[in-house]
């Protein structure tokens, strides 16, 4: 049974994560902060941890620097109630692929944990289709294998360059690189394929307009009327 860890200060979201991971066939261990968190997976590996950004003492961020420590590559899901993730680029240096934001839906997060789950049943040699190559670049982030990544998400693109969203995932790893110009390329090349395609036009504007770092937009799953960042 695979084992589901949860870090989040608020008890309703720490229960409503819980019956949907048992829900799901998981077993799960939810806790209030991140040195509980911590402490439990000490105590016993998780295969997927889900972590609230804003917490007590430590903060997501942290939490996932101190979890690195202990796993390198242990897929993690970051929940944010706020309208921009601050050091986005960290948390995705971080391994930290997949974020959604307070309040979700509960199809939303089943479909995302599935999702993430499936991603370690990936065979690279058997990958043939564009949204296998995505969940792989996504996988390799995970593992902070971004040279991996950045090939995978390129063979999405030959496989469909009409499609935005794997542009915009390229866009976002070449800021993990530190390379700007070169995620404003990747941005704008989402947008001309889909000038409403609201992910890359958010990650544009912060890089033009706003502070160099935050208010990642990763996916398709950008909610705007919330903020910038799913």
């Amino acid at each position: 049974m695979k084992r589901v860890l949860i870090a989040d200060d608020d008890a309703r979201t720490r229960r409503v994560l819980q019956i949907l991971a048992h829900k799901m066939g998981l077993a799960c261990v939810a806790t209030a902060g991140a040195d509980e968190a911590l402490a439990s997976f000490r105590a016993e590996r998780s295969d997927l941890v889900i972590t609230d950004l804003r917490m007590p003492a430590k903060d997501g961020i942290q939490f996932l620097r101190e979890l690195r420590d202990i796993d390198a590559e242990v897929p993690a899901i970051v929940l944010t109630a706020h309208g921009s993730i601050p050091s986005a680029v960290e948390a995705m240096k971080l391994g930290a692929v997949d974020f959604i934001q307070k309040p979700f839906a509960a199809a939303e997060i089943r479909e995302l944990v599935a999702k993430v789950i499936d991603r370690d049943r990936l065979d690279e040699k058997k990958a043939a289709d564009y949204a296998t190559y995505i969940e792989l670049s996504k996988r390799s982030i995970g593992q902070r294998l971004f040279d991996a990544a950045v090939e995978h998400v390129r063979k999405a693109v030959s496989l469909d360059p009409a499609r935005p969203e794997a542009f915009n995932l390229l866009g976002v790893l070449m800021e993990i690189r530190h390379h700007r110009p070169e995620a404003q390329e990747q941005y704008r090349a989402a947008l001309a394929l889909d000038p409403t395609y609201e992910p890359a036009r958010l990650n544009l504007r912060r890089l033009t307009h706003g502070k160099w770092g935050e208010g990642l937009a990763l996916d398709s799953e950008a909610k705007p009327k919330r903020g910038k960042a799913s």
